[in-house]
């Protein structure tokens, strides 16, 4: 048996298949996703109530909440973090 992916690590495996980036841009919003819903639940809003402090539709909430909708707005993510009083923190590596 031939492989070339022993020895090698799963990052090196997507890259060479082209789905690095695509991978970790969707890891990104389900980890984003996670955190702004535990935020949510440990402040006792729901999604309405949070649309509504948000100033958004609840659909553009349902949109950033669902983990398999891979876009993200910087704005709507801004103003849910405000909402939370949280931060956030971007950072290039």
């Amino acid at each position: 048996m031939n492989n070339q992916y022993i020895g090698s690590n799963f990052d090196e495996f997507l890259e060479s298949e082209n789905l690095l980036t695509e991978v970790e841009a969707i890891a990104i919003k389900r980890v984003i996703t996670y955190q702004i819903e535990q935020a949510m639940i440990q402040k006792g809003l729901s999604k309405s109530a949070m649309a509504k402090r948000m100033k958004t539709s609840r659909a553009s909430l349902d949109r950033l909440l669902d983990p398999d909708n891979p876009s993200m707005n910087l704005q709507t993510i801004t103003k849910a973090a405000t909402t939370l009083n949280k931060r956030l923190k971007f950072e290039l590596v």
